[in-house]
């Protein structure tokens, strides 16, 4: 990392950044959708007795609310304070191209497309910005930001 000067504007994340963060994020969805599951699966324990068993849902439902949660917990971290638990640990922080926060809208719309296109992220090292696909679709950015 290059010392940033007094007033300087903060250096754009690259790739392996921003990818190292998305890996802890998904890490924090498992675990979080795994306790959903549990928790789940604890409800019916109480209501209809032993075996204790996780909930079975189709395939289809399983990736349908994998896919909301996943979007849910990028797009309310980022509008509510600009970083999810991975880009807090990797020291980076999602804004829009002034450092304003995006707003729930807007950070709704940037969740969906990483959810749904995560190889937008491959666009970075090509970008003289570093902007990944999803960032230029809604115009944020992705900044080194060490408290």
């Amino acid at each position: 990392m290059t010392e940033q000067r007094a007033g300087a504007e903060p250096e754009h994340a690259g790739l392996v950044t921003r990818g190292v963060a998305a890996i802890l994020d998904v890490l924090v969805l498992a675990a979080v959708g795994f306790t959903v599951q549990a928790g789940a699966g604890c409800v019916r324990l109480l209501l209809l007795g032993p075996p204790f068993r996780f909930p079975d849902l189709p395939g289809w439902l399983t990736g349908l609310s994998g896919w909301t949660l996943a979007v849910l917990y990028f797009g309310c971290a980022w509008s509510a304070i600009g970083r999810t638990a991975g880009d807090h640990l990797m020291g980076l922080r999602v804004t829009d191209r002034a450092g304003a926060l995006l707003g729930l809208p807007r950070s709704l719309v940037r969740a969906a497309l990483c959810v749904t296109f995560p190889l937008g992220l491959y666009w970075v090292p090509l970008s003289r910005r570093r902007a990944s696909v999803q960032d230029l679709l809604v115009a944020s950015t992705v900044r080194y930001d060490r408290l």
